[in-house]
C-alpha cells in the first residue's frame, strides 16, 4: 500500500518562527493559504504532518529552511537515512 508523501513538522520550530517573523497564527495562515485553526494545531502538535503543497507554502511564509520546521525522525513509512539501517 502507497503511502502519499508527508512531512513531519515540529510545532515549536514553527511557533518560534512565526513568533520572529512576528505574524499571528491568523496573518501565518493568511499568508500559507491555510487555516488558523490548522495553525495551531500544528503549533500545539495535534497536527504533525504536512502534505507537500501546504508544507512548502508555510515553509515559504516563514522564510524558514526544512532543517528549521521539520522532525530529523523519518516516518516509519519511510526509509531511515543510510547510518541508522542495520
Amino acid at each position: 500500500m502507497h503511502q502519499p508523501t508527508t512531512f513531519e513538522v515540529d510545532g515549536d520550530a514553527i511557533r518560534k518562527e512565526r513568533m520572529q517573523a512576528g505574524l499571528t497564527q491568523t496573518e501565518l495562515a493568511r499568508q500559507a493559504g491555510i487555516s488558523p485553526r490548522y495553525v495551531s494545531h500544528l503549533e500545539n502538535g495535534t497536527r504533525r504532518h504536512m502534505g507537500p503543497k501546504p508544507y512548502k507554502r508555510l515553509r515559504d511564509a516563514l522564510k524558514a529552511t526544512d532543517e528549521r520546521l521539520r522532525l530529523t525522525r523519518p516516518r516509519p513509512t519511510e526509509d531511515p537515512p543510510p547510518e541508522e539501517r542495520t
